[in-house]
């Protein structure tokens, strides 16, 4: 069963503003390994589509950070990570039910190397 990875934008993605650490090429990677991408942020979903289009990167899902429980539910997979930069996508993650990972931790892609929940 495939890895489900949710991005937050601003402070996490190359893309945000600010922009954060995790690349565009670390997203593409994931999607190679079959990981169910997408993102969950604070920006309207129209915004969050324009910066994955902008990329060429078909995703399966964009929502805002406080529906993660609705992309767990639509989306059954093996683990379940959200990527970001605040204490409130800690939050939303660990509510849902998600592993978190703060965007620093990245850089290991533990969804493709099988690491643990970093809360």
């Amino acid at each position: 069963m495939a890895v489900l990875v949710s991005f937050d934008i601003d402070g996490t993605l190359e893309a945000g503003d600010p922009p954060g650490p995790v690349t565009m090429s670390m997203v593409r990677k994931a999607q190679a390994h079959g990981c169910i991408i997408g993102s969950s942020s604070d920006r309207p979903i129209p915004v969050q589509q324009a910066i994955w289009d902008r990329h060429r990167i078909e995703v399966n899902f964009v929502s805002h950070k406080q529906e993660l429980p609705d992309v767990k539910t639509r989306f059954p997979a093996a683990e379940y990570y959200h990527i970001g930069d605040t204490e409130l996508d800690r939050q939303f993650a660990l509510e849902a039910g998600f592993n978190f990972l703060w965007m620093d931790d990245g850089h290991t892609e533990p969804w493709i190397n099988g690491g643990t929940d970093q809360n």
